[in-house]
């Protein structure tokens, strides 16, 4: 039976932008009658997955700059240019060929090769497409000149290489249609951020000024001008996590799975998008971090803020956010009858007691660290 770990974080944060629309606003949802700031779940998966893998110590590039790259390894090997692109163009044909496929089109940017579709692969991948090449460099070097060349790449060992997967592959997923098994469903789910309450993007008009400005004689006014949007508010943000299939990615290798799992949530606590950050600054910490363990199917408390919060007697919003967010824990608890739910528990500001969600911890690692334990601990069975 699958198994759930949840994160659910609610996060006061000030002046920001963190995520911008195509006009540079910040992004917005319209939910329960009223407009909230969002923040995509593309947004917020960037800096997590960056982050679990810097602790994890192993890395996944998503590019279309493979075809540039490995030509100009092979240039720096000492290759002649053309044999370069030819072991380009004899990779990409193992996948499709006339545009089909990774492709083969051109950057008006850079006028170097790119590929049609991003790809997303293990760091190690462009050494081992260049050790390839290198293993059949004279097959390459005698075909190229042909105006019927041979295939010399053996297409098995391209199509290896670019379905390999690491660690953090294997927890986010990857898209990749044009090479059958080279998909992976991810194991994480991410959910689109939004403010507890009704918010809207507010207009800032700002100067630069011209430094040598006041040496002219009777100037005025600035060297610049114009204006910017912002927003604030209390965040929900939600993430799960599904065990069993990542369990089933790693080949049932718990260890790797647990160190990976606590990484994974240490960055979705800590982690927000950094747009505008210089300008801004918005580096809160959450208000309450709230795990729990799941079976059955995942549950989120989206709905608790389907009523936007309101603010009361000059408490804010961050303060009944966090009674909306306990009070529906409550409904939750009572509609399952706690069927599924082998752990729960939370950390954050203040002393209040949240009754209905769970254990209360000192920090979030501590509360990280249970959840994990709970996880794995095929003795806690759900309730």
């Amino acid at each position: 039976m699958a198994r759930f770990l949840e994160l659910h974080v609610l996060q006061s944060v000030p002046v920001s932008n963190l995520n911008r629309d195509d006009l540079g606003s910040p992004k917005t949802v319209e939910y329960g009658g009223s407009d909230r700031i969002r923040i995509s779940s593309q947004a917020l998966k960037r800096p997590i997955r960056h982050g679990v893998e810097s602790e994890l110590g192993e890395r996944a590039v998503r590019t279309r700059q493979l075809p540039n790259r490995l030509q100009s390894r092979l240039v720096e090997a000492g290759w002649d240019a053309d044999t370069a692109a030819f072991a380009w163009k004899q990779l990409a044909d193992t996948v499709g060929k006339k545009d089909k496929g990774l492709g083969r089109e051109l950057s008006k940017q850079t006028g170097l090769p790119v590929t049609s579709v991003l790809l997303l692969m293990p760091d190690t991948a462009l050494d081992d497409f260049v050790s390839l090449c290198e293993q059949y460099r004279g097959d390459l070097e005698a075909e190229q000149p042909k105006k019927k060349p041979a295939q010399v790449l053996p297409a098995e060992s391209v199509h290896e290489i670019l379905k390999s997967r690491n660690t953090s592959i294997n927890l986010f997923g990857r898209m990749l249609a044009e090479l059958p098994g080279a998909n992976v469903d991810g194991a994480v789910q991410i959910a689109h951020a939004f403010t507890t309450h009704a918010s809207e993007p507010q207009r800032d008009y700002f100067t630069a000024v011209d430094d040598w400005l006041g040496d002219v004689d009777d100037a005025t006014g600035s060297g610049h001008l114009d204006t910017s949007e912002f927003s604030a508010g209390v965040f929900y943000r939600y993430g799960c996590l599904n065990l069993h299939d990542f369990l089933a990615h790693l080949g049932n290798d718990r260890d790797t799975a647990s160190t990976a799992v606590q990484a994974f949530a240490d960055q979705f606590v800590w982690s927000l998008p950094q747009a505008k950050k210089n300008s801004t600054a918005p580096h809160t910490l959450p208000d309450l971090a709230y795990l729990a363990v799941r079976d059955r199917r995942p549950v989120s408390f989206a709905a608790a803020f389907e009523r936007p919060v309101r603010a009361a007697n000059g408490s804010g919003i961050a303060g009944p956010s966090r009674d909306a967010f306990n009070e529906y824990a409550a409904d939750v608890h009572r509609l399952t009858a706690g069927r599924g739910l082998a752990f729960h528990g939370h950390a954050g500001v203040g002393n209040t007691p949240y009754e209905h969600l769970g254990h209360r911890f000192d920090s979030y690692q501590d509360v990280i660290e249970a959840a994990t334990e709970a996880l794995f601990d095929t003795g806690s069975e759900p309730r």
